[in-house]
């Protein structure tokens, strides 16, 4: 009975990690601006490598045996590195010059910006 909960459980964990994967493959390619192409490829790409990750790390640990702490090692190095490579490549486009898409309702960035260039 606990190996059949145990492969529910890491079934599952793939299957969630596999669906973030595929709504980051469609972000990538309906998504209108390097923005928010960006936000699709480091928010759900991360979690899902993360889900599938974990479920290895589940089967590692119920029905091999052994924890494998090289996985929870690249689980918490993805968590922090993907989102912040996100934040760094879409803050570059910005400061280069790459155009938001028409359709964007705010730009925040763009006050701060003009008012550093002030105080230089």
């Amino acid at each position: 009975m606990t190996m059949i909960l145990a492969n529910i459980l890491i079934i599952s964990t793939i299957v969630f990690g596999v669906i973030f994967i595929i709504v980051t493959a469609i972000g990538l390619v309906r998504l209108p601006d390097v923005y928010s192409r960006t936000h699709a490829a480091s928010k759900s790409a991360t979690l899902g490598v993360m889900f599938i990750l974990l479920g290895v790390f589940f089967h590692f640990w119920f029905i091999e045996g052994h924890i494998n702490t090289r996985i929870l090692l690249g689980i918490v190095f993805l968590f922090i590195t993907g989102p912040v490579g996100g934040h760094v490549i879409g803050r570059s486009a910005y400061l280069t010059g790459v155009k938001m898409w028409e359709g964007s309702v705010k730009d925040d960035l763009a006050p701060v910006l003009e008012e550093r260039r002030k105080k230089q």
